[in-house]
């Protein structure tokens, strides 16, 4: 049977007799495998239903928001060089980070905790990545609300409460509803998205001239003629590079991927790259056509710098263009619907992941599962107050610092996983996850992580020297690329694992290598769970038999009775 969770919590469970109450009575719908592996018995969707559900979650308009945004301050020949730099980042961080989450069904947490950075030492990623998802919450929250106030007349202040409220009903059932609901929406989003992009290039093909040869726009309105410069490239690319913990968001889909198998293989292979790195393909089109869209606005229909950069707006202006007269009114319910479809679309995603992301650190720290849905209305609820502040005025320097921070997370990762796992074969190759059988700090992912970030966050406030200023995402990336094989190398990989074996004879893995789908019985909640979810007890039974326990449970032992000691240290 599939493993569910103690409606008393397993805390109340680790010390309640059996049978007096430990047995689930909570819908693991609701809770969707927080904190936990995704089970087989649960992940019964097709690999392209997994695939389509996780790139629905980019529909984002942000990236025309940063399109703009970038080529307005920096011109259009740097943007490009940004937008393409930004790309080929993510596709080698997001490649092994992808196929990782769907090769074991586990989220980038669980895959960070045993890639150097140990059980309480990606904590501090959690929270790098719950302020991606409220950030990029509320700016999606904002051009909502811009949209609203132009289509409906409703005041700024109420579209931001509205824009998270909508979202909560949604995303509390998890991966069931989300996915039908990305499914279902796709079509009419990129018929919606696509149409004005099209129309421009067919009716107004003097619009790409004029793209390529704008130079930016000072904040006086007034053409800057900004030439083509490797800072300004970088300082463009900086600002894309906010988005790189978009990765972690496709994962949390791509965990739910069926097994794969000599007959599926290369469906399975195009759908993990396709939905893994591969979104950024579409994030960096959604990036040029924003650039795009904004340059016509200002050069061919001389708008502001304001409303050029506001999505709802340059979609508004093209869908006025398209319309014949007798249909003019239509062009403002489209690009309404457009953005609210979009706003949906990536906020039951961010509003998610958030919430994955903070109950892993809560339940991990406070030994306390207080379930999920509480978290899903702490991250909707600091997006509002950042939606409330005006966010989308201070967009560039928000999204510009915080990329220091998610670059040094995922690229220390990437790294771990293609140098140290795979090439140098220090790291364990199988990603582990439970508690006791992990140091709870690593010095190589999270010694690596906090040196990137730090000496990152020096250079882009200035304190290495103006000259190295521009260059702080580039510091970030090479800092956690080289650190990870450095640092491993240095201790000799002996801080990665606690214990070498978990106490199991049962084989972790099936003939094909995937994680193996046979039952064990925990005996702290008296459910049975699949057997990569399972670790031996500490406590033997009353016969002096091995016993299981889930790693939930496990999370949730406050005293530590059921970890397993460490191995003995070697000679």
């Amino acid at each position: 049977m599939t493993a569910t969770l103690p409606t008393t919590g397993p805390n109340e469970a680790l010390t309640e007799p059996a049978g007096s109450g430990a047995k689930s009575k909570a819908h693991e719908t609701l809770e969707d495998y927080t904190l936990r592996f995704a089970p087989r018995s649960y992940r019964r969707w097709g690999v392209w239903t997994v695939a389509i559900s996780a790139l629905g979650g980019i529909a984002y308009l942000a990236d025309f928001a940063i399109g703009a945004s970038i080529g307005i301050s920096h011109g259009t020949g740097n943007a490009l060089i940004g937008i393409a730099i930004f790309a080929a980042v993510i596709m080698l961080t997001g490649l092994p980070i992808a196929y990782y989450s769907a090769r074991y069904n586990i989220d980038l947490d669980l895959v960070t905790r045993g890639s150097g950075f140990g059980y309480y030492g990606s904590v501090v990623t959690n929270i790098i990545f719950a302020t991606f998802t409220f950030i990029f919450f509320a700016l999606e929250g904002s051009i909502m609300a811009q949209g609203l106030e132009l289509g409906l007349h409703i005041p700024l202040w109420i579209g931001y409460l509205l824009s998270s409220l909508l979202i909560i009903p949604l995303v509390v059932y998890g991966m069931k509803v989300l996915s039908t609901l990305q499914v279902w929406t796709t079509p009419l989003w990129l018929v919606l998205m696509v149409a004005p992009f099209g129309y421009l290039l067919w009716r107004h093909p003097e619009s790409v001239s004029a793209f390529f040869a704008y130079g930016g726009t000072d904040k006086d309105g007034h053409p800057a003629h900004v030439g083509v410069s490797f800072a300004g490239s970088m300082l463009a690319a900086g600002v894309c590079l906010s988005l790189i913990a978009q990765i972690a968001e496709q994962v949390d889909y791509l965990r739910f991927m069926p097994p794969k198998t000599p007959e599926n293989s290369r469906k399975w292979w195009s759908a993990v790259l396709l939905a893994g790195p591969g979104w950024v393909v579409f994030g960096a089109i959604k990036q040029v056509v924003g650039l795009f869209l904004a340059v016509y606005l200002i050069v061919s229909l001389g708008r502001s710098v304001k409303d050029a950069g506001q999505p709802i707006q340059q979609f508004l202006a093209i869908y006025q263009n398209m319309m014949p007269s007798w249909l003019a009114w239509l062009a403002l319910p489209l690009a309404v619907v457009l953005v609210v479809i979009s706003q949906i679309k990536i906020n039951v995603t961010n509003a998610y992941s958030g919430s994955l992301a903070w109950t892993n650190s809560f339940t991990r720290v406070t030994k306390h599962y207080p379930g999920r849905l509480l978290f899903v209305m702490l991250n909707v609820g600091i997006a509002l107050v950042f939606m409330e502040a005006n966010m989308f005025e201070f967009l560039n320097n928000i999204l510009s610092f915080y990329a220091n921070c998610g670059i040094a997370w995922i690229v220390t990762v990437a790294s771990d996983i293609a140098i140290n796992k795979y090439l140098l074969k220090i790291s364990p190759k199988v990603p582990e996850f439970r508690r006791g059988m992990l140091y709870d700090f690593c010095p190589v992912g999270f010694g690596s992580m906090i040196i990137a970030a730090g000496v990152s966050i020096l250079a882009y406030f200035g304190l290495l020297g103006s000259a190295v200023q521009p260059y702080s995402p580039l510091v970030a990336a090479a800092l956690a690329l080289v650190l990870p094989p450095v640092i491993a190398l240095a201790t000799g990989g002996r801080h990665y694992l606690r214990r070498e074996h978990d106490g199991i004879d049962l084989p972790m893995f099936d003939e094909h290598g995937n994680p193996s789908g046979d039952l064990l019985y925990c005996h702290v909640t008296e459910m049975e769970f699949e057997r990569p979810d399972m670790i031996a007890s500490a406590l033997p039974g009353p016969d002096g038999e091995v016993r299981y326990i889930s790693s939930l449970a496990l999370s949730c032992d406050k005293k530590g009775h059921h970890v397993l000691p460490a191995d003995p240290p070697s000679a």
